[in-house]
């Protein structure tokens, strides 16, 4: 993210506001060195780092209907067709699958893409249809309700399907960021309720130049919130684990990239549960 300041747009009109903001980076992450959609073009192994983070986890998906929710403009859409998927993209941003399917045409191998609401999916795309839904990182804090977000994921999955999910730790978008003394302070909820709006003039993967619709409101959900959420849609949670990195420098200069994939805070990286991931199924009947 960009620098973030408390906004008083209407947190209500949340799907509007941020819509026309996702809209606004479009061009910006289509050109930016951070997505280098022309790497994927000239290598055809190429694997975005947030699914080379998880390549062992996900393995062969060879066979398998894959469908990625909030896909943007396609990058890790396109490397979960790379290990081997038959995947369907899905996005509420036409703007960004219409790059999303350029690379797709231009890199391979073939992707199908949807433009809709994530808790219209289902309808969008048909019920027990998927064997793995995958949700990747920024995704659920756009979102005001996991319950409404989980029983979208049941309803996707086949019996037998399976969720992964890797998202930023909601002690993270917890945070107040950021800071000139360099302090890691809880801010904003840790718990699900109305949206936060905030004003971020630039976005997360670009050069610094501000973008046309800078307006946002974001939404937090505890990890009980998100296991009682999944819980109740009638998944089974089979894995769960916390990390102290993330795929992007998520607190500035506080968070330096140590690794391919992974920023970590530079001072006592073990306060922060920066990230997790959790895996699920649905049970066969």
């Amino acid at each position: 993210m960009g620098p973030r300041v408390n906004a008083t747009g209407d947190a209500d009109d949340y799907r509007a506001v941020n819509h026309a903001n996702w809209e606004s980076r479009v061009p910006v992450h289509a050109a930016s060195d951070s997505y280098a959609l022309s790497r994927f073009e000239h290598d055809p192994a190429r694997l975005s780092d947030v699914v080379s983070l998880d390549r062992e986890r996900l393995g062969d998906l060879t066979g398998q209907e894959v469908v990625h929710l909030q896909c943007h403009i396609g990058t890790d859409t396109l490397s979960l067709a790379r290990l081997g998927g038959t995947v369907t993209g899905l996005d509420f941003s036409q703007s960004a699958l219409d790059v999303a399917e350029e690379l797709a045409a231009k890199a391979g191998p073939p992707v199908d893409y949807v433009c809709a609401d994530v808790y219209q999916a289902v309808e969008a795309l048909g019920a027990a249809r998927f064997d793995l839904v995958y949700t990747g990182v920024g995704a659920l804090c756009w979102l005001p309700s996991a319950k409404r977000w989980a029983e979208t994921v049941s309803g996707l999955l086949r019996p037998g399907g399976r969720l992964f999910l890797r998202e930023g730790h909601p002690v993270l978008w917890a945070l107040d960021d950021p800071r000139d003394d360099q302090l890691v302070v809880l801010e904003y909820p840790y718990f699900e309720g109305p949206g936060v709006p905030f004003s971020e003039d630039i976005t997360y993967a670009g050069d610094g130049t501000p973008i046309a619709s800078p307006d946002i409101v974001h939404f937090n959900h505890g990890l009980a919130e998100i296991f009682n959420a999944l819980w109740d849609a009638g998944l089974v949670v089979d894995c769960f684990e916390e990390f102290d990195h993330v795929p992007w420098p998520a607190l500035g200069d506080q968070m330096p990239e140590v690794s391919p994939g992974r920023n970590r805070l530079i001072d006592r990286p073990e306060r922060l549960p920066a990230s997790y991931i959790l895996g699920a199924h649905k049970p066969s009947a």
